[in-house]
């Protein structure tokens, strides 16, 4: 088994009801990024992942998760 990041994008939106266009504009990436992000396709850079928390409000724990 490899590493791997979990996150929890999907649902932290879905909660807050944004669309994956409003956070992909303002963390300053695309929407297919969201896209992979929260399929698990993508792992973002500590940049983004930092923007994506902030704009959560969430500590980078509460959104992503490693795995070992």
């Amino acid at each position: 088994m490899t590493d791997h990041i979990e996150n929890r994008i999907q649902k932290l939106r879905a909660e807050m009801g944004i669309t994956q266009e409003s956070l992909a504009e303002t963390v300053g990436v695309t929407r297919q990024t969201i896209i992979a992000l929260e399929r698990g396709n993508y792992t973002p850079s500590l940049l983004l992942a930092m923007k994506i928390a902030k704009y959560f409000r969430a500590s980078i724990e509460k959104v992503f998760t490693l795995h070992l």
